[in-house]
């Protein structure tokens, strides 16, 4: 069987694709999970007492995946970088900074991961309709338009998913919060050290965005920005409004202790508004579930004996 250059090319390039989203995916994991392997190797090699030669045997040490594999497509990312506008960058940066300190990726990678991903599952799509299940050429234009579209935006609803976790558990944690912080700051202890105590409570995101601020405040970041930085990179109105009003309280001398009260107050009776809200739309969810699965099994139970009676004598008989 001939096979025609055209087919061998789409093969390649598919190839190609899926090589270079496997190795786009494993370095967003691997940045995601913030594990540097020359640290690691450093820190195994203190462990043991032995310290290498030279610098150049310490980089033989590693894997020929950490050495070639991983650098390689970090530089493929630093080139989809300088072809990518600043604006979107900046979006990018933001919204990477939203997902969290435990998010590790880089703009470069991400976008990396986008433009690889789009080309993967287009050719993809044009494969296995084209070629594959010879569909008409339309069919394999939508399908290949769709399959790019959703590897543009696989990584993006990844990181938002990321990001509502990270809002919805911030939310949670944070009329908890206030009420520690009302309780230390009556009890004398300065804003900082309440925050302080919150962050050798808890150990959730709120928590940890309160280490990050009084870190920055050790460093000579003024307090006010530091909170507003934090509130930036939550994006969520609650601690908005929570910081707004600590800002305010600071500016004009207002009681500390009287602010946080209030708002503790606040939050409680906004986070019961939220459960009683999400109490009513209980019934309405379970219509769904209700409608696909039991009204079925109940329409089986109840009609069935009468339906294989109709089956078996007939409707004549039945009249």
């Amino acid at each position: 069987m001939d096979i025609s250059p055209q087919v061998v090319a789409i093969v390649a390039g598919a190839l190609i694709a899926i090589i270079v989203i496997i190795g786009m995916v494993y370095v967003g994991l691997r940045e995601q999970g913030g594990e540097d392997p020359l640290e690691k190797r450093l820190a195994e090699l203190s462990e043991r007492d032995e310290t290498p030669v030279s610098l150049e045997e310490l980089e033989l040490s590693l894997s020929f995946q950490e050495r070639v594999v991983v650098p390689a497509f970090e530089n493929l990312a630093k080139m989809v970088l300088r072809f990518t506008p600043e604006a979107q960058l900046e979006a990018t940066r933001q919204l990477l900074r939203q997902a969290g300190p435990t998010n590790k990726m880089t703009p470069e990678t991400f976008w990396g991961q986008r433009i690889a991903l789009t080309v993967a599952l287009g050719v993809g799509m044009f494969i296995v309709m084209g070629i594959v299940a010879k569909q008409e050429a339309l069919n394999v234009l939508l399908f290949t338009a769709g399959g790019a579209v959703l590897g543009f935006m696989l990584p993006q609803l990844q990181v938002k998913s990321q990001i509502e976790r990270r809002q919805t558990s911030i939310q949670k944690a944070l009329p908890d919060a206030l009420d520690l912080l009302t309780i230390c700051v009556e009890a004398g202890l300065g804003f900082e050290g309440a925050m302080a105590k919150v962050y050798e409570k808890w150990d959730n995101d709120l928590a940890l965005a309160f280490g990050r601020v009084l870190q920055e405040i050790q460093l000579g970041k003024l307090r006010r920005e530091a909170l507003r930085d934090m509130a930036e990179s939550m994006n969520v109105n609650d601690v908005t409004t929570f910081v707004a009003a600590v800002v305010q309280a600071e500016q004009l001398g207002v009681s500390m202790a009287k602010i946080l009260r209030i708002q503790s107050d606040q939050m409680r009776v906004k986070r019961r508004q939220r459960a009683q809200e999400k109490a009513q739309q209980a019934p309405v969810k379970m219509v769904i579930p209700l409608v696909i699965l039991i009204f079925p099994s109940i329409y089986i139970v109840l009609m069935g004996p009468a339906i294989l009676q109709v089956m078996d004598i007939g409707v004549m008989g039945m009249v």
